[in-house]
């Protein structure tokens, strides 16, 4: 199988590593909270024609690795991901709003964005055993 896809007049191979966090990098996603965001990346992605590769969400922040086409800027997917799952996780869980900090903001402002090329195996392992990095990181540093 090849790793390039087809478009009607193009043959493309265009993978991205991003990373991306709530207001404030507030450790709010857990739970029902990092259900929602990570079902409604998806959906979002799979209406954009995107198949989320890898995704791994942190309380603090989101990494992904995810091919997108040509014919959709990185700012487009981005701006309508954030958009769109910031008004879900804001409606299903209201009492977000409350906090004076939020408004009606979930997402900080911003994301980091890399593309993906030799070293995506590499990169793929990293957003995918992060979460257990940082948690023996963590043991480690109470355990002292």
């Amino acid at each position: 199988m090849s790793r390039f896809k087809k478009l009607s007049h193009t043959i493309w191979h265009c993978e991205y590593h991003i990373v991306w966090v709530p207001k404030y990098r507030y450790r709010v996603m857990e739970g029902k909270i990092k259900e929602e965001v990570e079902s409604c990346v998806r959906e979002q992605s799979r209406q954009m024609s995107c198949e989320v590769q890898e995704m791994n969400v942190q309380v603090d922040h989101v990494h992904m690795i995810v091919p997108i086409p040509p014919k959709l800027s990185i700012s487009e997917y981005m701006g309508r991901l954030k958009g769109k799952s910031a008004i879900r996780v804001l409606s299903v869980f209201r009492d977000l709003r409350r906090h004076r900090f939020w408004g009606n903001h979930f997402w900080a402002q911003g994301y980091c964005v890399g593309t993906v090329g030799l070293d995506a195996e590499m990169i793929r392992k990293y957003v995918k055993w992060q979460e257990k990095a940082e948690q023996r990181q963590e043991e480690f540093r109470f355990s002292r």
